[in-house]
């Protein structure tokens, strides 16, 4: 039997250094890369742990979505509309505004004490029952001012705007008695200078429409304007009016008549398409933001609309929802002490058990709420899944350059 020569034994032994030198380098890589694998977004562990922390001073709350917790928030829930903020106005003509022109008559009966030697100003009325005459006299017209305040002889500066003419009248009448014998006053509008609404967003026509004393209602200025150029149910309406602003969806105008409130003047419409959206992350078939009807969808529904969780990382036990969430919409047990935002909302995070087939039901009735971000971490096992494919991509690189060495 033909020994090993000298060379060959040499170079079995630098080729076996070799492999020991790439595998621990290997190891140690493998190691050392272990806490850097790729990911996106935290763990489900490190999230439970999240309500033990704060967020810009305020405390963060982890939930567990229950039926008792679903059934509390839509209990809870209180959405501001047309008609329990702005409610029922009335038509234009009717209210004294700023810059209406007044036209203000002044009936003293005989004999007349303050008005009866008013000259060619002053109308003699006769009846057929009594020779005693009534002294009606015309107020020259006046404009009430930009802070709603009307002068008038003998009575002086009394508050208009805001009021209707027959409110006008009676203070007048008051003003006048002990000086006018038993005045009777009637006031009219001789010219309306607040009778415009402005519509604007997403309409065909943006512009001013006017209102007359018919009345016009929310849908009636929309309608003048053209209509809304996108789907209804994709629309929101939102109507400013002085320092309140409130917004619907306008699929929900239409089909609730109370909330088609009588326009007033220098209302703001707004129509705005799409103006909600949330934002998935994570193991979910498409990391997006996502835009959603006005009318709102369940969680359910914005699942569905990323297509689902992945079945090859997601974690089942571990999709969460966070939101600032309205402290008022929580039990005061889930709340009590906690330290809220400068805005007053309070950091939560909600989460679903998808291995729980009565989780379904409850993400059907969870309503998604605008600028929410839906997570879904990734399955303990994914990480080792990642860290053995490492070791084995890197050993096959191995052998291939010991097999190239040799």
């Amino acid at each position: 039997m033909k020994s090993a020569l000298p060379s060959d034994l040499k170079m079995s032994s630098r080729n076996a250094r070799a492999q020991r030198v790439f595998l621990a380098a290997l190891l140690a890589s493998a190691l050392g890369g272990c806490s850097t694998l790729g990911s996106s977004g935290p763990s489900t562990n490190s999230i439970r742990s999240a309500g033990k922390t704060d967020l810009v001073g305020a405390d963060i709350r982890v939930l567990d979505l229950t039926t008792n917790l679903a059934q509390q928030l839509v209990t809870n829930t209180h959405q501001d509309t047309f008609a329990s903020v702005l409610g029922e106005g009335l038509p234009v003509g009717t209210v004294i505004g700023p810059g209406d022109v007044l036209d203000v008559n002044i009936w003293e009966s005989p004999p007349a004490a303050l008005f009866g030697m008013l000259g060619d100003k002053t109308e003699i009325a006769t009846t057929q029952a009594s020779i005693e005459t009534a002294k009606m006299t015309a107020m020259p017209q006046q404009m009430v001012d930009v802070n709603g305040i009307l002068s008038l002889p003998f009575v002086g500066r009394i508050q208009a705007g805001g009021r209707t003419p027959r409110q006008l009248e009676a203070d007048i009448a008051a003003r006048l008695r002990g000086i006018a014998n038993k005045p009777q006053v009637s006031v009219g509008i001789m010219r309306n200078a607040n009778s415009n609404v402005t519509v604007v967003g997403k309409v065909v026509t943006n512009g001013r429409v006017p209102l007359t004393p018919r009345g016009e209602r929310l849908l009636d200025v929309i309608a003048v304007a053209g209509g809304a150029v996108e789907k209804v149910e994709r629309t929101s309406i939102q109507v400013t009016r002085g320092s309140r602003v409130v917004a619907m969806p306008m699929e929900t105008l239409i089909r609730d008549p109370r909330q088609n409130i009588r326009m007033q003047p220098d209302d703001v419409v707004t129509a705005i398409f799409q103006p909600y959206n949330f934002v998935a992350m994570g193991a979910v078939g498409t990391q997006a933001e996502v835009p959603f009807e006005a009318t709102g969808i369940s969680l359910a529904q914005a699942l569905g609309r990323v297509s689902g969780l992945q079945d090859n990382r997601a974690n089942i036990k571990g999709v969460f929802l966070f939101r600032f969430e309205d402290p008022r919409r929580l039990d005061p047990s889930q709340v009590a002490g906690a330290k809220l935002t400068p805005d007053g909302l309070l950091p939560v995070i909600y989460r679903v058990d998808l291995s729980d087939p009565r989780s379904i039901f409850l993400a059907q009735n969870f309503q998604m709420r605008n600028q929410d971000v839906l997570y879904v971490s990734n399955a303990p096992g994914v990480d080792l899944q990642k860290f053995v494919s490492i070791i084995s991509q890197t050993a096959l690189s191995l052998i291939g350059i010991t097999n190239a060495v040799q």
